[in-house]
């Protein structure tokens, strides 16, 4: 029998389509339903690594909330930005070189045959599949090369609901405008409107929802409260600027949001870390005055190493990482970081660009053609200085990379050394305080987050249970189990 499909689709980017489709897969699942994500094409530089590929970070997340193996059919392209009018074309998993050349327009029709297959097949082994649309489905320009949205809606007979950010301000306009911009056809897959992120006195809201109903016939079936510390990672740009932190602060983690950060979700955990706030860095007063003894810059992965590098010169971020070290403060590289703090970035393939690194770690980076994507288990070996309390740890991670590392040779000749602290993954310098590692996934695993801090946090599948719980509470009662009724 065919799966029902439920698809989330939402106003605007952030309205919160994939929070609530995330908390659908888990409502569902633990039904006893077998249940599977699904979202034709994601835009997104977070991404996670299954058997055959990459996928987008909130199907993986999805998936896991379904309790499902997550996998390539279940995001089946996947666009990585490189520049503003540039993206990597990932296809089933994996770089597709002629898409990637191809112009926007042109990509959709020759993508289409196989979002199609791997959606049907989704549909034919799952009791539920759970949608997530992109953007807004009313983006009129976009509509005749839709890949993700109505185009899915339509081949999936989608029982839909509409999301928005009423945060923002104009909720009810922009279900509106939503709905009137829809094809008579597509309004009519529409089973119910969800506020989210709502603050305040609910009983302001009336007659709003009641008004609207009269408008489009669509009633306002959820109402979900804002959730600062739901503990899920977002799925783009940096989740939340505000600095955090429970309880007094022993520890601020300073993360340089360069422009094409990549896989800056891993760095969620650390929000629920008691004493630990995370801080986003675009400038070096955005740091401000770092502790040595205690503090940690983050150079995280970047999906245009060599670019961000420059930009991190031009806004004076590479002497406020300089003097940070000078100082003996721990400096942690992650993939594109771990390159950036090395003496060299070499490209003779064109894949990323030439450039000076910041020479805080005697190695030579050199990008090759052939992108290693791959799921890791590894230990480090014997840490010095302020790192040490990682030694003999294993840790659970992936990799996703153009780049391949080693000791620079002239200076190794020398006798500069970086120290090998994890086979072909993780180096330190001499005096210890410097850690690059091309493993993502440090402070997401619990053994690293309990040998660093000294702290657990909640596991992913608590989040899980919290957010199904939110949607069972805050959606009318049996809205939920109305949209897969028979």
């Amino acid at each position: 029998m065919a799966a029902v499909c439920v698809m989330v689709l939402g106003t605007s980017s952030g309205a919160g389509k994939s929070w609530l489709a995330t908390a659908l897969c888990r409502y569902y699942a633990r039904q006893g339903l077998k249940v599977a994500p699904f979202k034709a094409q994601n835009m997104s530089n977070n991404a996670r690594v299954v058997d055959a590929g990459e996928i987008g970070s909130a199907q993986y997340f999805q998936a896991l909330a379904a309790k499902a193996e997550p996998e390539v059919r279940m995001n089946p392209v996947l666009l990585k930005p490189e520049a503003d009018t540039h993206s990597q074309y990932v296809l089933m998993g994996r770089v597709d070189p002629e898409l990637t050349a191809l112009p926007w327009r042109a990509r959709g029709e020759r993508a289409w045959p196989v979002v199609r297959q791997a959606l049907r097949e989704l549909i034919d082994e799952n009791d539920v599949v759970v949608i997530e649309g992109a953007g807004s489905p009313a983006e009129i320009n976009l509509m005749a090369n839709d890949i993700v949205n109505l185009r899915v809606a339509r081949e999936a007979n989608a029982r839909c609901v509409l999301v928005t950010d009423i945060d923002r301000g104009g909720a009810f306009a922009h279900l509106y405008g939503t709905w009137a911009l829809l094809p008579e056809a597509d309004r009519a897959r529409l089973r119910g409107f969800v506020l989210n992120k709502f603050r305040g006195d609910a009983g302001l809201l009336a007659p709003g929802p009641q008004q609207l109903q009269q408008l489009t016939g669509v009633p306002t079936v959820g109402v979900i409260p804002m959730q600062w510390r739901h503990g899920l990672p977002e799925e783009d740009g940096v989740f939340d600027d505000r600095s955090h932190a429970a309880g007094r602060v022993h520890t601020t983690v300073a993360v340089v949001a360069w422009p094409r950060i990549s896989n800056l979700d891993e760095f969620q955990p650390l929000k629920n870390v008691p004493g630990v706030r995370l801080q986003w860095v675009r400038a070096p007063a955005d740091g401000g005055h770092l502790d040595a003894q205690t503090d940690v810059i983050v150079l995280p992965g970047s999906k245009a190493t060599a670019a961000d590098l420059a930009w991190l010169r031009e806004q004076g971020l590479d002497r406020w990482v300089a003097e940070h070290a000078a100082r003996g403060g721990r400096v942690l590289g992650v993939c594109g970081g771990l390159q950036v703090l090395g003496e060299a970035l070499i490209d003779t393939e064109g894949i990323d660009g030439n450039a000076p690194g910041l020479g805080l770690l005697p190695l030579v980076t050199t990008f090759a053609r052939d992108k290693t994507v791959r799921r890791t288990e590894a230990r480090f070996g014997a840490l010095a200085g302020p790192w040490a309390a990682l030694s003999g740890v294993a840790i659970r991670g992936y990799e996703i990379h153009h780049g391949q590392t080693a000791p620079h040779p002239a200076m190794a000749a020398a006798g500069a050394l970086a120290h090998e602290v994890m086979p072909g993954l993780a180096w330190q310098n001499g005096s210890g305080h410097i850690l690059g590692l091309y493993l993502h996934g440090l402070v997401e695993d619990d053994r690293a987050l309990q040998a660093l801090f000294g702290a657990q946090v909640p596991t992913l599948d608590t989040v899980f249970e919290r957010l199904a719980d939110a949607v069972q509470t805050h959606f009318e009662p049996g809205a939920l189990d109305a949209l897969i009724a028979p």
